[in-house]
Formats: structure tokens, C-alpha cells, sequence
């Protein structure tokens, strides 16, 4: 497979992001050099990985955590920064596949997920422009009827303050083409992802953790994780690689598949013309199953969201790719000049569910987000340390989230992925 780290940037350069132009450098860690001891080896440095190494270190764990980039490189540094309430889909579908049961103890924990994001920003003085709610627009009217029944559900069965708002009301808090109705999630939020991402690297260092970037993992042998330059002899070691995972935990690798995602921001627009767009200046996101999301920088710029590829390679012109779709949304903006585009990798399932469980012995992964990684990620750092420290009961009702393999294996998955996002695009457009 190839190495979907070094397929579209050079080793520890981050990408040409409005977010890497706009937060305060992180302080450079060494490479591992040579065989070092740890009770936790931690592969991979965005939400997942360092917020576990901070909630381990926070308990008196020796951590190491290995990063093949800079700290918050990956799709941590990268995302839309909306801070989803809940998992990637809602309890009655996670009912639908499983049971009553686990869908109420998984909603809570996604709903304690968002409420644990703002809590560690506020714990840990992280200035990341944290603000709230996340607004859900549907992009068919007949979606609203199922909205306000799931608006229902949540108020009466978990006792959950979402809010259902009618199309009027969405157009007045929204100048969008193409929406209806929809729901907002006052628990919800956004945020500036890179600077959140190295603030939780902050604390990790404050807290004791070790933390080497431009350290590959290259293989995990029993919990000794090895790089070219060095190895990490662990009692137990974490994976939370995500869309990067590669060939290193096949064992995830058959129940993720990476998929490209693309974000682009403006000239800032002014406070005016910004609130006239998203007049509450929450978060956005519709419901299309290739979906649009965007949100009002701090700095009044639309940072807009959208499209995927299923290649190894980025588009060569990521402005023009992400600008048509912002333009079917925004027309308004036709005039806007785009200063920044990126793209990153994330990590799908075949559910949209995560997968986060003891898959060898003493060898844990978190991944899987499905594009709502930002408070899941941020959570998976608190579930992870408990379940080391022996309370594993959280832990255990994820474990239980049905996530199937993909199908196919080696070359023909890659194929079957396309067809079937083929497919969802062609029900988008329909």
C-alpha cells in the first residue's frame, strides 16, 4: 500500500492552510534515536493520540508518543473544526444495527464528547477561537419531517436540548441556497483545530509526556513499536492513526478507508457582510452524504469545507475544486478572493462508527471518525487512560459499536470504495 503520509507534502512541512498561516508555532520535538522504555507508546499526534498521552501522563504513566510529521499535522490540524454532539450517526440507527441499549450509552458519550472538548480548552487555557453550536441543515425538504422526529427523540428519550428549526427559520439565520429545514445543537461548537491540536501537545509536554516527531512508526512487534532511527519497548501501545493508518494495525486497516477532503478560506469578508451569511455564527453542516460544512473564522473569513477524492493524490487546483461547490451554497460570494486551500485524509467505516477497542493484547486503536473526530478524538484521549488505569466500561460499550470490514482485500478495495461513493453522489445529486 502506498504511504499515504509523504503522498502529498514533504516530511514535516504542513500544509499551505489558512490554519498553519494564522496559529503559534509548536516547539520542535527530536526524532527517536535509539531503544527508550515506556508504559505507553502512543503512534500518531493529532486529537486522538495527544490527548491520550495527556490524560496518561496526567495519571503518572511514562508516555511516549511517536508523530512521522509535526505535532497536529494530520486531519487534526487540517478539519472543518466543528465540534459534533454525539456519534457520526444518530441512536436510532445505532438501535437499528444493534440495540436500545447501546444506543443510549453511545449518544451520552458522544454528547459528553462535545461538553469534555469545551471543558479541555477552558482546563487547559488552550486559545483555540472557541465558540458554540453547530447548526445541521438539510438539503431536501423531505429530510425535515425525519429531523423534527429526531429532534423529538432526543428531547424525550435523553432529555437532549437539540432544537429543530423550520426552513424559515433556517433561512433567516442562514443565506444559503439549497437548504430546508434543520437542527441546532447549542452543546455543539468550533474551533481552530491546529491551535487546539498543539495546545493539547502543550499540556501533554507540561504533564511529563515525551513526544518525538519525524518518527514513523514502521512496525509494531508484541508493544515494542519500531521506527528507522529507534524502537519503544511499552507495556502497552495506542494507535491512533486514523486515515494514516497504512499497513501498520491490519487488524483497523480492514475496517477504516481513508478518503480525501478538501477546505478553502477567504479574504476576510468584514463582521457585516461574514454575519450576513451565518448570522449566529455557528458551525454548519448539511446532509448530503459527500457533505458541505463551514463556519466563520475568527477573523471573519468563510472557511468552507467539501468534496472527496479516493485517490493518493490531492487535485492540482484545490481552490478551484472546493471554490464551485462554495459557490452553489454562497453565490454571494462570487467575488471573493480565496487565500488559502488544503486537503486531508480521514478515515471512514462502513458504518460511520469508530473503532475503538483492544484489538492484539496490550494494543489498543482509536479511529474511524468519519469526519467527527474533533470531540470524539478529544474524548478517546480521556477513555483510553481509564481503560490502561483498569476502568474499561466506556471503552467496552465503543468496543461494542457494530464496524464491519470493508469489503474486498488489497487491490480490489480501493475500487469498491469508488463505486460505492459513486453511487452516494449520483443519490446527492438525485
Amino acid at each position: 500500500m502506498k504511504n499515504l503520509l509523504y503522498a502529498n507534502e514533504a516530511p514535516g512541512a504542513l500544509p499551505p492552510s489558512w490554519y498553519a498561516a494564522s496559529v503559534a508555532p509548536f516547539p520542535e520535538q527530536p526524532p527517536l534515536e535509539g531503544e527508550v522504555r515506556a508504559d505507553v507508546c502512543v503512534i500518531g499526534g493529532g486529537f486522538t493520540g495527544l490527548s491520550t498521552a495527556l490524560h496518561l501522563a496526567e495519571r503518572g504513566a511514562r508516555v511516549v508518543l511517536l508523530e512521522a510529521h509535526r505535532a497536529g499535522w494530520g486531519a487534526s490540524g487540517r478539519n472543518g473544526g466543528q465540534i459534533g454532539v454525539g456519534q457520526r450517526v444518530g441512536p436510532e440507527t445505532i438501535a437499528r444495527l444493534s440495540d436500545e441499549g447501546l444506543a443510549r450509552e453511545a449518544f451520552v458519550i458522544g454528547r459528553d464528547a462535545a461538553l469534555y472538548t469545551r471543558e479541555m480548552v477552558s482546563r487547559h487555557g488552550i486559545d483555540c477561537a472557541l465558540k458554540p453550536g453547530v447548526m445541521y441543515v438539510n438539503h431536501r425538504a423531505r429530510f425535515d419531517a425525519d429531523t423534527r422526529k429526531h429532534v423529538e427523540h432526543l428531547a424525550r428519550t435523553y432529555d437532549h436540548d437539540a432544537v429543530y428549526l423550520t426552513p424559515q427559520e433556517v433561512s433567516a439565520r442562514l443565506a444559503a441556497r439549497g437548504v430546508s429545514g434543520g437542527m441546532l445543537e447549542p452543546s455543539g461548537g468550533h474551533l481552530h483545530p491546529l491551535a487546539f491540536a498543539r495546545g493539547l501537545g502543550r499540556a501533554a509536554l507540561a504533564a511529563g509526556a515525551t513526544i518525538h516527531e519525524m518518527s514513523e512508526a514502521t512496525a509494531i512487534e508484541g508493544t515494542t513499536v519500531r521506527t528507522a532511527r529507534g524502537a519503544v519497548k511499552a507495556d502497552q501501545v495506542i494507535v491512533a492513526c486514523n486515515g494514516y493508518l497504512g499497513d501498520l494495525l491490519p487488524e483497523a486497516a480492514a475496517k477504516v478507508m481513508p478518503i480525501n477532503n478538501f477546505v478553502l478560506a477567504t479574504e476576510p469578508l468584514g463582521e457585516r457582510r461574514a454575519r450576513a451569511l451565518i448570522r449566529d455564527d455557528v458551525a454548519v453542516a448539511d446532509t448530503r452524504f459527500v457533505v458541505n460544512y463551514y463556519r466563520l473564522s475568527e477573523d471573519h473569513r468563510m472557511l468552507f469545507g467539501g468534496g472527496e477524492s479516493y485517490g493518493w493524490i490531492f487535485p492540482k487546483d484545490l481552490k478551484g475544486f472546493v471554490r464551485k461547490r462554495m459557490l452553489d451554497v454562497f453565490p454571494q460570494l462570487e467575488d471573493a478572493k480565496i487565500t488559502h486551500a488544503w486537503g486531508g485524509t480521514l478515515a471512514i467505516t462502513p458504518t460511520r462508527l469508530p473503532v475503538w477497542r483492544e484489538l492484539r493484547p496490550g494494543v489498543f486503536n482509536a479511529s474511524g471518525y468519519s469526519g467527527s473526530g474533533v470531540a470524539l478524538a478529544t474524548l478517546a484521549g480521556a477513555v483510553l487512560s481509564e481503560a490502561l488505569a483498569g476502568d474499561r466500561r466506556r471503552l467496552e460499550v465503543m468496543a461494542k459499536l457494530p464496524v464491519p470490514n470493508f469489503p474486498g482485500r488489497g487491490a480490489l478495495r480501493q475500487p469498491i470504495l469508488v463505486a460505492a461513493m459513486f453511487l452516494a453522489r449520483m443519490r446527492d445529486a438525485l
